[in-house]
């Protein structure tokens, strides 16, 4: 190297941010989202570092959908710029500790949401036809489901993924312009059946369904607890309702342009409906957590409607008279 590369390469990494992200980039490679997250740099300046070092060559990318993943390029640094990065990557230094702090919880946190993290890897890693749907499509194909009520199925573009393995398929909605966009899309299948109806007073007979699906709707409903009866009161026994809805946020200003009523229920408010609803709550917690700002959580539960023999004594033992 000559003497103004090595002013070249010290002056490019005499900034306190470069090295940061060049720390990051060590070992992994990363969006520019996650560099933001772990190091709390606005967007534009990370960006701008990033073009920087790249127009340098000591990093590379590579763009995959929407987003930008960036490395370090080990092979082509120089050697100076490779043992000053080395060494304040193996420092004791606060802010490098911090960061790397929080980029493994960060990824902890994604190995506990699968979905988001299934998602992340599909990004990083794809081939040709390895796409959410066919995923989604793919562990479909596993269920055997009865007579399935879809509650707020909008254009029925979930439902169409399980119509094939339904015994039979009814959608509700309170849109008609939605119902009408669901019988377009299955209409040709003659066990699936789309119908304008609220939630809070089903036109269906009490025990009519084996599994009721609710998702993304609880937040739209006037009287949720109310909304919640109404799926227990149509489910058989033994069958199970399914709900995603978002966890309890402060995001108002994001959600309340699509029209829902409620900012979220948190898995301790879901889980107390669904048992007054008079199920048995199998499952409920946070399933996943947007990538996006202002990363909205899903909550993710599952409740089955006792059989008549959950509720019958031991047998020897008879109810105590009143």
């Amino acid at each position: 190297m000559t003497l103004s590369q090595y002013i070249e390469t010290l002056t490019l990494l005499g900034d306190e941010s470069r090295i940061r992200l060049c720390a990051l980039l060590r070992e992994r490679e990363l969006c520019v989202s996650d560099l933001v997250r772990v190091t709390g740099m606005a967007q534009s300046r990370v960006s701008t570092h990033l073009g920087r070092l790249r127009e340098a060559g000591f990093v590379w990318d590579r763009r995959q959908g929407t987003q930008c993943f960036y490395g370090l390029a080990q092979d082509k640094l120089p050697s100076t710029a490779r043992t000053v990065i080395d060494e304040a990557a193996r420092s004791l230094d606060p802010t490098l500790l911090g960061d790397q702090k929080r980029l493994q919880e960060l990824e902890t946190e994604r190995r506990g949401g699968l979905p988001e993290f299934v998602a992340d890897e599909l990004e990083r890693y794809y081939s040709p036809g390895r796409t959410w749907q066919s995923l989604a499509l793919g562990i479909a194909a596993f269920l055997e489901l009865g007579d399935t009520l879809d509650v707020g199925s909008g254009d029925g573009a979930a439902a169409a993924a399980l119509a094939p393995y339904c015994r039979s398929l009814t959608c509700i909605d309170t849109s008609a312009r939605m119902i009408e966009a669901a019988n377009e899309r299955l209409g040709k299948l003659e066990h699936v059946t789309a119908c304008v109806a609220d939630v809070h007073q089903l036109p269906f007979a009490a025990a009519a369904f084996d599994a009721v699906l609710v998702f993304h709707t609880l937040t739209y409903a006037e009287q949720p607890a109310r909304a919640l009866a109404e799926c227990a009161r149509v489910l058989r026994p033994g069958g199970r309702i399914v709900l995603l809805c978002l966890n309890e946020h402060q995001q108002h200003e994001v959600t309340a342009r699509y029209g829902e009523r409620h900012p979220g229920f948190s898995p301790r408010s879901l889980r107390s409906l669904l048992t007054r609803a008079g199920l048995a709550v199998k499952s409920c917690g946070v399933a996943c957590r947007e990538a996006k700002k202002p990363h909205l959580e899903v909550v993710l539960a599952t409740a089955d409607k006792p059989r008549a023999a959950d509720h019958a004594p031991p047998k020897g033992k008879r109810h105590s008279p009143s």
